[in-house]
């Protein structure tokens, strides 16, 4: 789920125009190494973040949090019914299935 999070994240930055080294800088980070391993599955953005990136891509706080809330936390997110369906994980299961 870790790297569906990355794939969302890559599109959201390419959607708002911005290189890895753009988002950086705009969200404080010093290397753009750190936005290219939360893209590509190996780092979690970290929760205290949220804010700055999403305010750096142009999007909705609480959308962004939500989002990947459901990837980074599944079994929360659908606790809280932030959807009506939680994101799904490559073997075409629910991310919130307990079996």
């Amino acid at each position: 789920m870790r790297k569906q999070a990355g794939v969302w994240l890559k599109a959201r930055r390419r959607a708002a125009g911005l290189t890895q080294k753009e988002l950086a800088r705009k969200v404080g980070l010093e290397y753009y190494t750190f936005v290219s391993q939360i893209e590509g599955g190996q780092a979690r953005l970290p929760s205290s973040q949220y804010a700055k990136w999403a305010e750096a891509l142009g999007l909705d706080l609480k959308a962004f949090a939500a989002t990947l809330l459901g990837y980074y936390d599944p079994h929360t997110f659908a606790a809280l019914e932030l959807a009506d369906s939680p994101p799904r994980r490559r073997d075409g299961d629910t991310a919130t299935d307990t079996s």
